[in-house]
């Protein structure tokens, strides 16, 4: 999963403008609409960087990383570089993240080789994407401090944390829209509170595209499927962006500084 992300990051790099790099699964699914996101997202510093993360590894996880940091080790022989590397603190996090461009770019260029030598390291790792993007920002003098330390997504977990979340239905509704995160995972096929999240929050009719200023025909107030000339450039946010735009608001708060990674 982590080289089809970073191959996936080249492509866009190198096809497209785009500020943020959001990667989701077949498993997630929106809570608010894209003219929502966008206007929320529209005020923030195009530095910041979505990545939930910890340094608490846990003592299996913590093992495992130190058994790789070893065979690593075994196959340098720089003194200077060895030092480095076994003081490199790492850290573990939601393999969901929203990752600037200019991080996204880093990563995949990897100019000071902090990224190249991560990936080789995370190589033998059953979940890689846990770890890479929150060990390498954390550890970049560049952008250890454009990380806030969210993933926006709503999932519900066992307690104690099993391996997968739990599957959301209508009984977790409510409590998706009071967290005013903008993706939620993980539902079954067909579940119904997807056809409500549809109807209620994304006003999607059956066999339409989501509710949005560039495909809304406005005599029957529903999207086509086709971009409208008269649409280009218009944004129909609703209650989705407002929600959004609180919580992002409480993250970049006082009480929730740039420096985050610990």
């Amino acid at each position: 999963m982590l080289s089809t992300t970073l191959h996936a990051m080249a492509i866009l790099l190198r096809s497209c403008r785009w500020d943020w790099f959001i990667n989701l699964s077949a498993s997630d699914y929106p809570l608010i609409t894209q003219d929502d996101l966008i206007v929320a997202f529209s005020k923030l510093p195009r530095d910041l960087n979505f990545i939930q993360h910890s340094s608490h590894l846990g003592w299996k996880i913590s093992a495992d990383y130190q058994l790789q940091r070893l065979v690593v080790l075994l196959t340098k022989t720089s003194e200077d570089w060895i030092h480095d590397w076994i003081h490199t603190p790492f850290f573990l996090g939601s393999a969901w993240t929203i990752l600037s461009r200019s991080f996204a770019e880093y990563c995949v260029v990897g100019w000071d080789n902090l990224p190249r030598t991560l990936l080789l390291y995370y190589t033998n790792f059953i979940s890689s994407p846990e770890g890479y993007f929150q060990t390498v920002i954390c550890n970049s003098e560049n952008y250890r401090n454009t990380v806030v330390n969210h993933d926006l997504h709503y999932i519900k977990w066992d307690n104690p944390p099993k391996q997968h979340p739990l599957n959301l239905g209508m009984q977790d509704y409510r409590r998706m829209i009071l967290s005013s995160r903008p993706f939620a995972r993980k539902f079954k096929k067909n579940d119904p509170v997807l056809n409500k999240i549809d109807r209620d929050l994304l006003r999607r009719r059956n066999g339409q595209f989501t509710y949005g200023g560039w495909c809304l025909d406005r005599k029957n107030g529903v999207c086509s499927g086709a971009r409208r000339r008269e649409n280009m450039g218009v944004l129909r946010p609703g209650t989705g962006s407002r929600r959004l735009k609180a919580l992002l608001t409480k993250l970049l708060s006082s009480k929730n500084p740039r420096r985050q990674c610990r």
